[in-house]
């Protein structure tokens, strides 16, 4: 089936995934190539679609941290080594300059999936560093960050140039599809927040050094009601996740079977007081 596929000779190339085949059968994103040799999308969907053996997916987002973030350069790469002389024709991405966009560079779009399988993997470490180095404030940290940078640290920037002279340089900015996915895994991947109909769940996934937080959501009604949901969630055994108590207005509130820790909300034009406390360490070692 679909899934031993994925995990056998077909999929699994040893460290990571690969990502995928030629015309002709050559595979594409493996350890015997000499460009592509390992595509970060396909790392961090194998986490998110929890289609593939679950060692093997976060030895594939080890592989990412491994072979494409540069820490000392904050970028994460889409691929690498980036395509430049392969005979083969992976499709218009080799009309970039190698390092340059989809070719090699940091691809915001696709980069933030990883801070989403990261904390889905409960990597809350991992995923605060990655979501920081995507951050866009953080490359105007000093005159020198600047200068690498050279485009707006105020707005989401599409790519990052990640060969010389230009490593670091930002390419397009005012880019809405990074900007949007940079600000789910901020609320969503990392924070916990998610709304789901009526439903707000909380499942966070934060560094361990973090002792608190608090969001402030504010809810309009059919009728025009504003609703006010004052959250806070306390860290004092400094874990990266795990729900171990949740309250609505000081009363646990009723869960289903299986369900994510969270609460029904209302449109009562009130203003409601959520506390969560994180407790059960779900951190795998990073």
């Amino acid at each position: 089936d679909l899934r031993a596929a994925l995990d056998g000779e077909a999929g699994w190339d040893g460290e990571w995934y690969r990502r995928g085949y030629y015309d002709d059968g050559t595979p594409l994103g493996t350890r015997t190539s000499e460009e592509c040799r390992i595509d970060v999308i396909a790392q961090s969907w194998s986490v998110l679609a929890n289609a593939s053996n679950q060692q093997h997916a976060a030895a594939a987002m080890d592989a990412v941290e491994k072979y494409l973030v540069m820490h000392g350069e904050g970028i994460a790469l889409l691929l690498t080594p980036p395509f430049d002389r392969t005979p083969k024709n992976p499709g218009y991405i080799k009309g970039y300059p190698p390092g340059i966009r989809e070719n090699g560079g940091q691809y915001t779009h696709g980069a933030t999936w990883s801070v989403f399988a990261l904390a889905q993997l409960g990597q809350g470490n991992r995923a605060g560093q990655l979501f920081d180095m995507l951050n866009p404030i953080n490359h105007s940290s000093s005159a020198a960050a600047i200068e690498r940078y050279r485009v707006e640290p105020y707005v989401a920037c599409a790519d990052v140039y990640s060969v010389k002279p230009y490593v670091g340089c930002g390419g397009w900015t005012w880019y809405t599809g990074s900007a949007a996915w940079i600000y789910r895994a901020g609320l969503e991947a990392i924070l916990g927040f998610r709304l789901r109909g009526d439903r707000l769940l909380i499942n966070p996934c934060i560094p361990r050094d973090w002792s608190h937080y608090e969001i402030i959501y504010c809810r309009r009604g059919d009728k025009d009601t504003l609703t006010r949901y004052e959250i806070t969630v306390e860290n004092p055994d400094h874990v990266c996740s795990g729900v171990a108590k949740l309250e609505l207005d000081g009363a646990v509130p009723s869960q289903g079977a299986g369900e994510s820790p969270g609460i029904a909300l209302v449109d009562d034009g009130k203003t409601h007081q959520v506390r969560i406390v994180l407790g059960s360490a779900h951190c795998r070692p990073e």
